[in-house]
């Protein structure tokens, strides 16, 4: 696990080792600085002693965000870490993880703590039920499971499945996983509306932050659906 890592003013995120099957494509948390005062924790990963040190010099957590129905399985700990903390997530999650103690739905709606610091967008017609985050301060695009963006990986078995889903130095969605978007015709208007935020850089969970040609980069890598 990395320590955080600024991405811009108020904008920060942490990486951790994570697995998906076999395949070794780590993970991605955001760290938000509200202008409420709070910090919003999007996508939790494992919270070391080290890493709670760094939140805590940048003030406190109010904030918890599960963005979609798979990114949720830190939650528990960021919450018992951060008891005060308002925990998030979609409707479909709450009740997914009845063991969790939502304090918000996750939706459109935007939050009276995080205003003007994001606009969410939620993309509907998929099964993970995403909320995307547009950050105007910085012209970011907070992502987990919208595209993943890997050049190559020195594990061959995630190289492998790199290749097989047409992801090895591409950035795009696996095409084993792209049934997951149940509704295309929905989906697609929803990642049309994302696509009309004038971001400059995307955050995703899994791969390589997308700092350039973002905006034609993600809608060539989204241009299947």
């Amino acid at each position: 696990m990395t320590s955080l890592q600024k991405i811009a003013d108020g904008l920060w995120v942490a990486s951790a080792p994570c697995k998906f099957i076999l395949f070794h494509l780590g993970t991605r948390m955001t760290v938000v600085q509200l202008s409420s005062g709070g910090l919003l924790l999007h996508s939790p990963i494992p919270l070391n002693e080290s890493l709670k040190l760094d939140l805590q010099s940048l003030g406190t957590v109010t904030h918890i965000v599960c963005p979609n129905n798979f990114h949720h399985l830190y939650a528990g700990q960021a919450i018992a870490s951060y008891p005060h903390a308002i925990l998030h997530g979609p409707a479909t999650l709450h009740k997914k993880r009845k063991d969790l103690s939502f304090g918000a739905t996750l939706s459109d709606s935007l939050h009276s703590d995080w205003d003007p610091d994001l606009v969410p967008l939620t993309i509907h017609g998929s099964m993970m039920e995403e909320t995307v985050f547009y950050h105007p301060a910085s012209k970011t695009l907070i992502t987990s499971d919208i595209v993943e963006n890997f050049q190559t990986s020195s594990h061959w078995p995630t190289r492998f499945w790199l290749q097989l889903g047409g992801l090895h130095g591409q950035v795009s969605w696996h095409r084993l996983l792209r049934s997951v978007y149940r509704d295309k015709k929905i989906a697609r208007d929803c990642i049309d509306q994302m696509l009309e935020f004038p971001f400059e850089q995307v955050i995703l969970a899994h791969g390589d932050i997308i700092t350039e040609n973002a905006r034609e980069t993600l809608r060539k890598g989204l241009s299947w659906l």
